[in-house]
């Protein structure tokens, strides 16, 4: 029987490239505490994406976290409702209320012209998504931002090596901040990393991961342990030996989807100021009966997409409120199809003919 399909499938590098880097560290039996391939690591990510200030971290939420704390957020941000909770609860936890503004039903980004509605006195910053990679309205954003003298966070979490009009997507805002959880397309098993606009910013975060020490004998800030080890390093340095092939070979599966599906189920409105890494593949049914009846036809032949994002954070009870429809629309519509290095060809077609099936 074949193996179950999910929706995504964490890529694990050639081992003897891992085993070499796994290598280096108990030669150095340095393990944590900024090591060498911590280090290497960040000069790369920043030489292949084109960045500076780069901070890694050892998750995407901290990852979040940290950049609130470093940019001085302190009372109220304005963020979607369609993303993974991780945006909004990092907000909550940190005794910053996050306010919701709608989204454009065709992109899934925030609506610009919703953050403007929201804004209140007590409003410190924008944290908009680039929901699925796609960039949200960013010079939109930016423009509001600056009206409003409001900090912008934009949580990247999916769009690793996108570039919108020429350059890195993490160029733009005060703060991006990225995921390196196991299921993006490139991890360090956890992880996670903050790119700052500013470089006093990143020095203010880069006490702050490590306990706010800044030497043997000297504690000078407030701070926490949110530091990446060595092991995520070395995963990470094997992942980026091979980003180009995994690059490549989710292209193609991401391509079959939309060859297939396009015309049939409504796909995300890309951005198209901004490239495409092929992280996820979006479909939208006409009906949440309709998504349920294929998401069911897919389960018996062990096929497991996942209803991505749902449900729309201003659902959830421990938050305040604000209803955003449009969001809620989308998020009981919405599937997310399996795409990963690995998924042959047949199986898309199986995938695409069971869900017009279903």
């Amino acid at each position: 029987m074949r193996e179950p399909v999910y929706v995504t499938k964490t890529h694990l590098p050639d081992r003897n490239r891992l085993d070499a880097y796994i290598d280096r560290i108990y030669e150095s039996n340095r393990l944590t505490n900024n090591g060498p391939l911590l280090r290497e690591l960040t000069e790369r990510l920043e030489a292949y994406l084109g960045v500076e200030n780069l901070l890694l971290v050892s998750n995407g939420t901290l990852a979040l976290q940290i950049a609130y704390k470093a940019l001085g957020i302190t009372k109220q941000a304005v963020t979607t409702p369609f993303s993974f909770v991780a945006t909004t609860s990092s907000l909550a936890w940190e005794g910053i209320e996050p306010i919701f503004a709608d989204i454009n039903p065709k992109t899934f980004c925030i609506d610009p012209k919703e953050i403007e509605k929201a804004i209140t006195p007590e409003t410190q910053a924008i944290v908009p998504v680039h929901v699925f990679g796609n960039a949200c309205e960013i010079e939109a954003i930016e423009s509001i931002a600056q009206k409003h003298g409001l900090k912008t966070v934009y949580d990247a979490a999916h769009a690793f090596g996108v570039r919108f009009k020429g350059k890195s997507i993490f160029n733009y805002g005060d703060a991006s901040t990225l995921s390196f959880h196991s299921t993006k397309i490139f991890h360090t098993i956890e992880g996670g990393a903050i790119v700052f606009k500013e470089r006093e910013a990143f020095e203010r975060a880069r006490l702050m991961i490590n306990f706010g020490i800044d030497g043997p004998d000297s504690v000078v800030a407030l701070g926490i342990n949110a530091k990446m080890n060595e092991f995520q390093a070395a995963m990470g340095l094997a992942m980026l030996d091979e980003i180009e092939e995994i690059h490549a070979s989710r292209e193609k599966v991401w391509k079959q989807y939309k060859e297939n599906l396009k015309g049939k189920l409504q796909l995300q409105a890309r951005n198209l100021d901004c490239t495409c890494n092929y992280a996820y593949f979006p479909v939208v049914f006409e009906s949440e009966e309709a998504l349920l009846e294929a998401k069911a036809e897919l389960n018996k032949n062990r096929i497991n997409p996942r209803r991505y994002f749902y449900p729309s954070l201003d659902k959830v009870p421990f938050l305040r409120r604000q209803e955003c429809p449009q969001s809620r629309e989308i998020a009981s519509r919405i599937l997310c199809l399996p795409i990963n290095t690995r998924l042959k060809a047949t199986i898309v077609s199986q995938i695409c003919s069971l869900i017009q099936k279903g």
